[in-house]
């Protein structure tokens, strides 16, 4: 694996989440609907790949080689075949990285210790490299990625204390400890990104052995953990050690984003509700997401970003809304776009957390439709 050496400029651009390639995604879909020029769209790219790729062990989907490859892949929406020679080289490079990063977990498991972020999750980790690789021809790196998370679901024992595969040594923030660890739910770094990147996959009919006994798994540990408030089902963030012990989470509900909150959650169990035929649960989950869009929760939200703001809650609920039961999802949207096109902007054009991100969505809203490029993949919402 080649590991290239770029000065913090540099290695910015090739970001998803902050840099150039996350602008690069905004022009592509502008560029694919009509409403922009492929001139913009060809001259990010160009920008965001004018030094060499960083390929190295700590990219992912969301920084290096697999985030470019995740852009260019955008530009085919229309039927055009464009980058063609560009990636199937980045493609090779992303497996040979799901490679190495498999390689490292399974050691990693073999020696006992607990998991990181950066091991599993979808912005650093392989349910990341998973998400990029769902979308393209079968591969065995892809098989291998489903086998390790299914292998995510098996629980493990710290110091007499029975705690989920996905347990995590660290803090899911510097400023916000947990002492002994503690086992995220979120779509960003948790159990919600493991459970749509499996749903994803059984929708797709890409199995594995056990992988719908871990969709099983997933499933029951939400339902353990689910709490009912007036204002709607959620659920905790994350359980530290002694949350677990107890049964006790802690206080909510949450902000209803899409990183951490009931949004991202309850898309994640409509998608393993559909991938298992359960109208039962699928019902609660889109429950879940209508209710994400009543005042008492939208006041909980306090920007307009994708990651836990308004625009991340719209992209998941639009999401949502296309396969729904439930039509209380659709005749709530409107009110959350006003939100969203009233809130302030941003003093980046990031996509995670800028207006790269938001103006993506403001395109959702226009179109009236899922995106043609399917941008929202890297969200694993789509």
């Amino acid at each position: 694996m080649n590991t290239t050496t770029l000065t913090a400029e540099q290695a910015a651009a090739q970001s998803l989440a902050s840099g150039i390639a996350g602008e690069a995604l905004l022009a592509i879909e502008r560029a694919t609907t009509g409403f922009g020029s492929w001139a913009t769209a060809k001259h990010l790219i160009r920008k965001a790949t004018a030094v060499p790729i960083d390929a190295g062990a700590h990219s992912g989907l969301y920084y290096g080689a697999p985030a470019i490859a995740f852009v260019l892949h955008r530009t085919d929406a229309d039927g055009q075949q464009r980058y063609a020679a560009e990636k199937q080289t980045l493609d090779q490079r992303v497996r040979q990285l799901a490679r190495a990063r498999l390689g490292i977990a399974h050691e990693r498991q073999r020696t006992g210790a607990a998991s990181i972020f950066s091991e599993y999750d979808l912005f650093t980790g392989l349910t990341g490299l998973g998400a990029l690789l769902l979308h393209q021809p079968a591969t065995d790196e892809m098989a291998q990625i489903l086998r390790y998370v299914v292998s995510l679901t098996e629980p493990r024992r710290i110091d007499g204390m029975t705690v989920p595969g996905w347990w995590v040594d660290h803090h899911p923030d510097p400023l916000l400890p947990t002492p002994g660890g503690h086992a995220n739910n979120g779509m960003a770094h948790g159990a919600a990104g493991l459970l749509a990147l499996l749903a994803h996959a059984s929708l797709r009919d890409i199995r594995v052995d056990g992988q719908t006994d871990a969709i099983g798994y997933l499933c029951a540990w939400f339902d353990q953990w689910r709490q009912e408030a007036p204002t709607g089902t959620w659920w905790p963030q994350w359980l530290t050690r002694e949350q677990v012990r107890t049964s006790r989470p802690g206080p909510g509900p949450n902000r209803p984003s899409w990183c951490y909150g009931a949004a991202g959650i309850a898309r994640a169990l409509q998608l393993a509700a559909l991938a298992t035929g359960d109208r039962i649960r699928q019902d609660i989950a889109e429950q879940a997401i209508a209710a994400c869009l009543t005042d008492p929760q939208l006041d909980r939200l306090t920007d307009a970003g994708i990651c836990h703001g308004y625009a991340g809650l719209y992209q998941t609920a639009q999401r949502a809304a296309a396969v729904a039961h439930d039509p209380a999802i659709v005749q709530r949207l409107p009110a959350l776009a006003t939100r969203l096109t009233a809130a302030a902007p941003y003093g980046s054009n990031a996509f995670l957390t800028g207006n790269a991100g938001v103006a993506l969505v403001t395109e959702t809203i226009r179109a009236g439709q899922p995106p043609r490029t399917r941008w929202d993949a890297c969200l694993l919402i789509a």
